[in-house]
């Protein structure tokens, strides 16, 4: 019995066994997600949140809260038109091509070649002229024995999802930044309609004076008083368009226009303030590590980090590499297809690096300190972003609150300013009282207007410190069918653990 023969097929499926169970291993350690500790609550609750607060839709336009179609345009605008999302769309497309590069080492690498020749020699002078010709097809390809491509691919896709998390975190931030902005632009037109109104009323006031001066119940000074608190309301009126202009030239540039192409009309005078500050539902503390774009970004460079370590470990153990290669090679293309003429060759490589003074040791430590740096960081996103939503929890609380206390004042004020003013056209005071009582007015009506606005810019900074209702499920997933095609399997959604 031929034993030679029956051996054989034993011992190559026994390779085969021995290089898919070493293909199943992978250098280096397997990712968990760094640790918090989380707290429970938000420390400020304010009573102005909805009494059931859910999760921020993430398909919600959360801009059209506000009611503007005209900042809906805008916001729409900047979205298709701002230059640092076109930039974050571009790194995008580049961390998925990085990742479909490192995927290509799954697969062999085919080459083809052809050669044609001529040349003369000379044999014992003789002279003779001949010619080659070739073709050939070579093949090689190194089996992940040790996960080393394994662990590029997993850094890659990781630092892709990372990459398309930085778009939302770019997208949102531009987003915020408009809606901010332009209600702080709203603001300024408020408070110009509220000057144009304070100086028809100042207007009236200097005619009155005057009308007092003329019947010689009022003193000179009280027409040159009431005449300079008409031009410093003027000059602060006119000082506004300095504001204004800078907003409306900041829109210009976050939708990706030249301030000279862009322009935004005043809103109609005497129109009543259109806007209110909407319910932000804010959840849990630990719904910011699913909702905040830069947390998972954050998050997926710690993964990603994590295989680079695998990929330095990978370089410890030796690298086989295995090839192949066919074709035909004669003096002529008549030659080829005789059996001279056909050549083919089949090799295997195993190498080991025996020394390398210390490189691979260096590599290793290099990636371990990546991933710590890495880890920190997400560290501290999660709690950068836990004080945003705290700063502006509690800047909402305390403007409303306060918005309530300059909204009495405001009243009170105008009364006073409409007793001084009786009291003055029956000669009971001086002008004095009724120019007391006309600043405290103005002052008091300008800083309500001003809180209005601040309400507005930190309630939007509100939706940006949640997410503005994205979601980390929404990155995508490395491609299935080819890690299928490779045997591998895909990767578990990058959504964060909230009892981690």
């Amino acid at each position: 019995m031929n034993t030679r023969n029956r051996n054989g097929p034993r011992w190559a499926a026994a390779g085969l066994a021995a290089a898919m169970m070493l293909a199943g291993c992978a250098a280096g350690p397997d990712y968990s997600r760094p640790a918090m500790d989380l707290p429970g609550a938000y420390k400020e609750a304010g009573p102005w949140k909805t009494a059931r607060p859910g999760a921020i839709d993430s398909n919600l336009r959360w801009w059209e809260a506000y009611g503007d179609p005209a900042l809906n345009r805008l916001v729409e605008a900047a979205n298709a038109a701002n230059q640092t999302i076109q930039q974050a769309q571009a790194q995008y497309r580049q961390a998925r091509a990085v990742a479909d590069a490192a995927r290509a080492g799954f697969w062999p690498t085919l080459g083809v070649s052809a050669s044609a020749g001529r040349a003369r020699s000379n044999t014992g002078g003789v002279m003779a002229v001949s010619g080659s010709y070739a073709a050939a097809i070579d093949a090689s390809w190194e089996p992940d024995l040790w996960g080393g491509v394994r662990r590029q691919v997993e850094a890659s896709d990781a630092s892709a999802q990372a990459s398309e998390a930085s778009l939302a975190a770019a997208r949102l931030s531009i987003q915020a930044a408009v809606a901010q902005d332009y209600l702080q632009l709203r603001a300024v037109d408020r408070e110009k309609d509220l000057y144009a109104r304070t100086l028809d009323a100042y207007a009236r006031t200097l005619k009155l004076t005057r009308s007092q001066y003329d019947a010689g119940v009022a003193l000179r000074s009280d027409v040159a008083q009431a005449e300079a608190q008409l031009k410093t309301a003027q000059a602060q009126s006119i000082d506004l368009e300095a504001a204004r202009s800078q907003l409306e030239h900041a829109i210009a540039i976050l939708t990706g226009r030249a301030p000279a192409q862009f322009s935004l009309p005043p809103l109609p005078a005497g129109q009543p303030w259109m806007f209110q500050v909407p319910p932000t539902p804010t959840g849990l503390p630990s719904d910011l590590l699913e909702r905040r774009p830069d947390i998972a970004a954050a998050e997926r460079n710690v993964a990603s980090a994590n295989a680079g370590i695998g990929v330095a470990r990978a370089a410890y153990f030796p690298a086989l590499v295995l090839s192949a290669s066919g074709g035909f090679g004669a003096a002529s293309f008549a030659q080829w297809f005789d059996a001279p003429g056909r050549v083919w060759s089949l090799g295997a490589l195993l190498a080991e690096t025996v020394f390398d003074g210390g490189l691979r040791k260096a590599r290793d430590a290099q990636a371990v300190a990546a991933f710590d740096a890495s880890a920190a960081q997400y560290k501290q996103t999660v709690l950068g972003a836990f004080q945003e939503v705290e700063d502006n929890l509690s800047t909402l609380r305390v403007l409303d609150d306060e918005a309530r206390a300059q909204d009495e004042a405001v009243a009170a004020s105008r009364l006073s300013e409409q007793l001084a003013l009786a009291q003055y056209r029956a000669g009971t005071t001086t002008f004095l009282t009724v120019a007391v009582a006309q600043a405290l007015t103005l002052s008091n009506e300008r800083t309500a207007v001003q809180l209005r606005g601040r309400q507005l810019v930190a309630s939007v900074a509100l939706v940006k410190a949640v997410g503005g209702g994205w979601s980390a499920d929404a990155l995508a997933a490395p491609d299935a069918q080819a890690l299928a095609a490779a045997g591998q399997p895909p990767a578990a959604n990058p959504s964060i653990n909230k009892n981690e």
